[in-house]
């Protein structure tokens, strides 16, 4: 089938949404490279605006956390996941790409405010680092694909799974923890993430529902 004079051919709009989706990714991660320079040069001052949980004060870190790490190493370990898990959110479009991200960044951020000091040896803890939006990533890609049915999605969910299944490890509860990994942030960022997934592939859904009736016989009348 020809497309119409003047209209983009298929293949030209699926690389400009590749393109964007790139470039969103990278000025992100390139952003958080930012504010930690930014807070190296300032003494580590904005890492105070974390996540503290059940502090009134601490409500506010839900929106700075993310964009917060402790050190360049903990950006570091962070960099090659967000790059890789956030590019392929965009794929299945950037309106849910900004969605899935607003729901996992509110919702994760807010769960882990309400739980964050679970299984810490009685000391107030400060959450930060951009982990809870890739365990959040992480979730939406497995669980998007197999409610949309659509192939490319399912090889993906598989795919990051291979590759990325091993930081399932980081939802497990750990208790009597002194500070270290935010084992709270990874779970309510991915639960996050499958509410996230659960949302966003309502179309795909009823869409398949409505066929699923339509193919249904109908019932013969009776008199």
């Amino acid at each position: 089938m020809n497309s119409a004079p003047g209209s983009p051919a298929p293949q030209q709009e699926k690389r400009s949404a590749w393109k964007v989706g790139a470039t969103t990714i990278v000025t992100f991660v390139a952003l958080l490279y930012v504010i930690e320079l930014i807070d190296v040069l300032s003494g580590h001052r904005l890492e105070r605006n974390g996540i503290r949980p059940l502090e009134a004060d601490g409500l506010r870190g839900i929106i700075f956390a993310p964009l917060l790490h402790a050190n360049w190493g903990h950006l570091v370990a962070n960099t090659v996941p967000a790059l890789v898990l956030g590019f392929l959110v965009t794929l299945a479009g950037m309106s849910r790409f900004v969605w899935a991200t607003a729901i996992i960044w509110i919702v994760g951020g807010f769960g882990t405010w309400l739980l964050g000091n679970i299984g810490q040896c009685n000391l107030a803890t400060n959450h930060i680092g951009a982990s809870g939006l890739i365990f959040g990533w992480f979730a939406f890609l497995l669980v998007f694909g197999w409610l949309t049915r659509h192939i490319w999605q399912i090889v993906a969910s598989v795919a990051v799974f291979v590759v990325y299944g091993g930081i399932l490890w980081g939802v497990v509860p750990v208790f009597r923890q002194c500070g270290g990994v935010s084992w709270q942030g990874h779970l309510c960022g991915a639960v996050a993430g499958v509410l996230a997934a659960y949302w966003l592939s309502a179309p795909e859904r009823q869409a398949r529902q409505k066929r699923k009736q339509g193919a249904l016989p109908r019932p013969f009348p009776t008199t």
